[in-house]
């Protein structure tokens, strides 16, 4: 299974590359996860935000490779437990089909977006910095697969 994690912005910082890659590389080949980068557009002052997330939209939705299931990263999505991100990412091996996982830009997601999400989750209450999200997600999936596996990575 391939989990696509498509995200709003680009040219992050090394840190960001540095912890997704260890994280993203650590998973075997019955799991990969490989990033696809949409530039985020300019927002200013009395920016066009519906516009923007419409726009942001459209690529994300270019992005998202034919038959994937489609999960959003959202605010207000399912919270889920590390051990539940498992028992998802079981799920998604079961099904057959690649993931999509999308994260937004500063404002979220078009409605349009949103109304492709099969499965919304949410990975905080709190909010989280972007280049920040890579990185964790990159990690809950390794973890996720390391409960699956019986790999001594997560511990209880």
């Amino acid at each position: 299974m391939v989990i696509y994690l498509i995200a709003v912005g680009s040219n992050m910082p090394q840190w960001v590359k540095m912890g997704y890659e260890e994280y993203a590389g650590r998973l075997r080949a019955d799991v990969t996860l490989k990033l696809i980068e949409i530039p985020a557009l300019p927002r200013k002052k009395n920016a066009d935000v519906k516009r923007i997330l419409k726009e942001e939209g459209e690529k994300l939705q270019k992005a998202i490779p034919k038959g994937a299931m489609v999960v959003g990263l959202d605010v207000i999505g399912q919270a889920v437990t590390t051990p539940q991100l498992s028992e998802k990412m079981a799920s998604w091996m079961l099904s057959g089909r690649d993931i999509a996982l999308l994260i937004g830009g500063p404002e979220g997601f078009s409605p349009e977006i949103k109304s492709l999400f099969e499965q919304s989750l949410s990975l905080s209450k709190l909010t989280l910095p972007h280049p920040m999200v890579r990185v964790l997600v990159a990690e809950q999936l390794f973890r996720a697969w390391s409960i699956l596996n019986n790999h001594p990575y997560h511990r209880e």
